[in-house]
């Protein structure tokens, strides 16, 4: 997910000023000295862009989705899979037929039951190509989804059927070893018909267009704006474990304004940048979490030729002292990157040896610091393009943690000799729009883990994923990955070995740039309980929370 995928995940929790009256009254009311509190005070560092959970490719989006709907699953804090709407899971022997029983005490937020031809709709609209769905990729493994999109079969011909009201039947081409650990992602959530087609084209726009089947409800959204309520659902069939009332949010992107709300009792929680982290560390409202997201950089091949050379984007990676990004600019508990796996995905053994994931996919060249050699391959790149110089834009978002990064990025490249970096900082809703359009020399962007397997990261650098911005492509890298996922996606040993000869490639030819892997570091409220992390999948779990 740009979760990062930042389709990309940003995913830090921060509020900014002038603040709305009403905001400022609500955190006035719940003062954190208060006890038995019911109402939460957050915000966030971007907006919504849809309500549409088959569209949804945002940090903040999905955010908000996992907290107003319930799929069959939820994400625990490990990134396991938490029966939500299923009571019941029966897989065939061949690993091919998921069937799962359903709960019947579920209702929308309209009153109307939560059913089984729910999950079949929304699948069915999400497969389809005119859905345009990006998350739809995790879809591929269902019977005839392919096809689907290649408009060779109807949507209807999506393998998952509905057994009645209260039974649903999943068909996949191929065993999956991790399929229960998709279904806790918002695209794989329900949809209520009736609802979709009465609002169209305007389905998941503002917070009146939609309904919810899950912990709370979305109000007060309407379409732009930087400031929104979840509501308690009081229809929702778990609603006795929602001990909140409701959240306020309002979007922020700047730290140091946030800390004095925090400081105020005007917020419950803040984001906390390099030398607030220091201030804070011991703090006894720190909290720190680490894992599943990687920041990179992505050069476009189509529209700077350049990039199609290896050299070039070899001596990128190679001009960017990552150690010195981490240590001396985040100074967050940010750590460098090992490739472009995170850490909590790599870091397994290889069943049936003595070898770790992250020991057979090490290509440390990848992710070194030389700048010697990289201004030696950049002045050869620059000398087979028949250039002298080169002047290239730099696309970011503009919060402030990401602009520090951007300048340090810049300082790093423009060592290299001939090159000038310009620095694009923009909303990340823009960032987003023109990175998946490829409207860009170089984007600056983030994934964080959907699911926790290494393909998750591996599949968008595929050469026909929605998620190849820069359309870097190597058939050597897709036979692999074809490989993990297909003929060998029953076989544990030699899936992670297609995985990690996948990863070593794609660090030798750097299709991708790592930067740094982020830390977040957040004070909060220490009266506030129950607020699940996790490292993977839909990272923020506001459901259990209660305020003490």
């Amino acid at each position: 997910m740009d979760k990062l995928s930042n389709r990309i995940k940003t995913i830090a929790i921060s509020l900014t000023i002038p603040l709305t009256a009403v905001l400022l009254t609500a955190c006035g009311q719940n003062n954190s000295t208060n006890n038995n509190r019911t109402t939460l005070n957050l915000s966030y560092s971007t907006p919504i862009s849809t309500m549409d959970n088959s569209k949804a490719n945002d940090s903040a989006s999905l955010t908000m989705l996992n907290h107003t709907g319930d799929g069959l699953y939820r994400n625990g804090k490990n990134g396991e899979s938490i029966p939500a709407l299923a009571v019941k899971k029966t897989v065939s022997k061949d690993g091919l037929t998921y069937t799962f029983d359903l709960r019947k005490n579920v209702e929308w937020s309209d009153g109307t039951k939560v059913t089984a031809k729910d999950f079949v709709y929304a699948w069915r609209r999400t497969a389809n190509p005119k859905t345009a769905a990006q998350y739809g990729y995790l879809y591929s493994q269902i019977h005839n989804y392919k096809a689907i999109q290649s408009g060779k079969l109807n949507p209807d011909s999506l393998g998952v059927k509905a057994d009645g009201d209260y039974k649903l039947v999943v068909k996949l081409d191929k065993p999956v070893p991790y399929f229960t650990k998709l279904l806790a992602f918002p695209v794989f959530f329900p949809q209520e018909q009736k609802v979709v087609e009465k609002y169209g084209s305007k389905y998941g726009t503002n917070s009146s267009t939609i309904t919810s089947d899950g912990p709370f409800i979305l109000k007060d959204w309407n379409g732009t704006g930087d400031t929104w309520k979840l509501v308690k659902n009081n229809r929702y069939w778990d609603k006795k474990n929602v001990h909140l009332k409701d959240i306020n949010i309002q979007v922020s992107t700047d730290p140091s304004t946030t800390l004095k709300l925090f400081q105020q009792n005007k917020l419950d929680s803040t984001p906390l940048n390099g030398t607030q982290v220091a201030n804070y560390r011991h703090n006894k409202a720190f909290r720190s979490y680490i894992g599943g997201s990687t920041v990179y950089m992505l050069t476009n091949e189509k529209k700077l030729s350049i990039f199609k050379n290896a050299d070039a984007r070899r001596a990128l990676s190679l001009a960017i002292n990552r150690k010195n990004l981490v240590s001396n600019v985040l100074r967050d508990g940010s750590i460098t990157p090992a490739g472009f796996i995170p850490s909590v995905l790599n870091d397994f053994k290889i069943k049936g040896t003595n070898e770790n994931f992250k020991q057979a996919a090490a290509y440390p060249q990848g992710v070194a610091y030389d700048l010697p050699k990289a201004k030696e391959l950049w002045k050869q790149a620059l000398a087979q393009s028949g250039k002298k110089k080169l002047t290239v834009n730099l696309m970011t978002d503009d919060d402030y943690t990401t602009k520090q990064v951007a300048e340090f990025l810049q300082a790093q490249l423009q060592k290299l000799p001939g090159l000038k970096v310009n620095l694009n900082n923009i909303p990340n809703k823009v960032r987003m729009s023109r990175q998946d359009s490829g409207n860009f020399d170089i984007v600056l962007t983030k994934w964080g883990a959907d699911f926790n397997d290494p393909t998750n990261f591996l599949d968008l650098l595929t050469s026909d994923s929605t998620f190849n911005f820069g359309k870097w492509s190597n058939s050597e890298y897709d036979q692999l990955m074809n490989k993990a996922n297909n003929q060998d996606a029953n076989n544990p040993k030699q899936r992670a070995y297609d995985m990690a000869n996948a990863e070593k490639i794609l660090m030798k030819d750097q299709g991708v740039i790592p930067v740094y892997e982020p830390a977040t570091t957040e004070l909060w409220n220490p009266n506030v309980k129950g607020y699940v992390w996790s490292p993977t999948g839909m990272s923020r779990n506001w459901k259990g929370i209660s305020i003490k």
